[in-house]
């Protein structure tokens, strides 16, 4: 019996910080040297919603009440080529085994974005939303002097497809993100 509970203790052990700590297959991208990076965990969006602000704006309230339910958020960026294809491979092997569903396409000019989530606890609600946008370099869109190809974002939580607006606003986020949210619309 002794043995056993020491092997269960010992497996325990192992398995707690793969589960506590689990890597998402994108964070390789975050430390080479050509791919822009910003990565916000759960505990920056516990601080947040914990701010006590006494505000008017309905915009921050909804935006304080979202990030309570938010557990991480990733975006990498590049102008690199190379970069960008190994982006695109990794984003489609990605949603091969994580199973998303297309939510949508949006396709301008030489620019593509596409929108996968991963349901939810209902159909609004989504445990994942992720997009990744091809082709900016000739769209005219720079960031501190940069003109990005490729973008690849996940937002991972319990999140309120209808209160996707706010977020995308008080967080700098692509605007396209907000038609994600008229999906059932």
């Amino acid at each position: 019996m002794k043995t056993m509970k020491k092997t269960a203790i010992i497996i325990l052990m192992t398995v707690l910080p793969v589960l506590g700590f689990s890597q998402s297959v994108f964070d390789r991208f975050e430390d080479l040297d050509n791919v822009s990076a910003v990565v916000v965990n759960k505990s920056m969006f516990n601080l947040l919603s914990k701010i006590d602000v006494d505000v008017d704006d309905p915009e921050a309230k909804e935006f304080m009440s979202i990030a309570q339910s938010l557990n991480g958020l990733k975006v990498f960026s590049t102008e690199d080529a190379k970069i960008a294809a190994d982006m695109k491979a990794t984003f489609e092997s990605y949603l091969k085994s994580a199973k998303l569903e297309e939510l949508m396409r949006v396709k301008d000019k030489d620019t593509n974005v596409k929108f996968y989530i991963k349901s939810g606890r209902d159909q609004d609600h989504v445990s994942e939303l992720l997009m990744f946008v091809t082709g900016m370099k000739n769209a005219n869109v720079e960031v501190n002097g940069r003109k990005f190809e490729t973008v690849l974002l996940s937002l991972t939580g319990d999140i309120d497809l209808n209160k996707i607006g706010s977020l995308t606003k008080k967080m700098n986020l692509p605007e396209e993100l907000n038609k994600a949210g008229n999906k059932n619309k």
